[in-house]
């Protein structure tokens, strides 16, 4: 795989922190693990709704480094059903058009997982519909301290760093983050694409993610789409608000 490009440099980048499926099946009396199953219901609804919003690029928080301190039952069932979706899921990935990558460390993750991993990475490389992303055990200040060490003696600028971070990653180069959105109610990043978000639009939504839809994934776009972006320029000088015509 071509380290240096992305798929596709067109449209939006959205990036989604899917939290809340723990506190979902908590209010159900369920346990917490049925948050989880039912939260791939959730993420099957939002990649086939994606390209029809306008998003080209879109990376899904589905497991930080940090959420190895959860209970050991808890983490172990999550990292299966993230293995067996993968495996079950990546047929309809690629006959789609969709290419897969998982972002991440990769040398703490069960080999079943791994090797589910690259088997639909590799099948679904020549995706050209849409990016997705899919961060696990991933941590965005780890990511960076990884990026700074692998730079050559005289290698300096942005785009120098982020081909770095991009393999500290294990991933090729996608474009800066456009939206986050976040759900479940909390209001906070959680070390997530912290480098590639630096001008994101945020969205915050109390909808727990097993609840997700693509009505919500249209509203946070819709609103994402009335912001005037100025990336640091005084108001008279900004861009026209994002989605605007020429």
């Amino acid at each position: 795989m071509n380290k240096s490009t992305s798929v596709n440099n067109n449209g939006l980048h959205v990036a989604v922190i899917m939290d809340g499926n723990g506190r979902w099946a908590t209010a159900r009396a369920l346990p917490r693990t049925a948050g989880h199953v039912r939260g791939a219901d959730a993420v099957r609804r939002t990649v086939e709704a994606a390209a029809g919003l306008g998003i080209r690029t879109l990376t899904l928080y589905a497991f930080s480094a940090d959420n190895w301190q959860r209970p050991p039952a808890e983490v172990r069932a999550l990292l299966r059903l993230f293995a067996r979706h993968l495996r079950s899921e990546t047929p309809t990935l690629a006959a789609r058009g969709i290419r897969l990558t998982v972002i991440g460390r990769r040398d703490r993750l069960p080999r079943p997982l791994a090797a589910a991993i690259v088997a639909a990475e590799r099948r679904t490389a020549g995706g050209r519909a849409l990016d997705l992303r899919i961060a696990i055990d991933y941590s965005a200040r780890d990511a960076i301290v990884r990026a700074a060490a692998r730079l050559a003696p005289g290698e300096t600028g942005r785009a120098a760093f982020a081909r770095r971070l991009a393999e500290a990653c294990h991933a090729a180069t996608a474009p800066d983050v456009d939206l986050v959105v976040r759900t479940g109610g909390e209001r906070r990043l959680s070390d997530f694409l912290l480098w590639e978000s630096a001008y994101a639009e945020l969205y915050f939504t109390p909808r727990a993610w097993p609840d997700f839809d693509r009505e919500d994934l249209a509203a946070a776009v819709a609103d994402f789409r009335t912001r005037v972006r100025r990336f640091g320029a005084a108001a008279e000088a900004a861009p026209p608000a994002a989605g605007a015509g020429a």
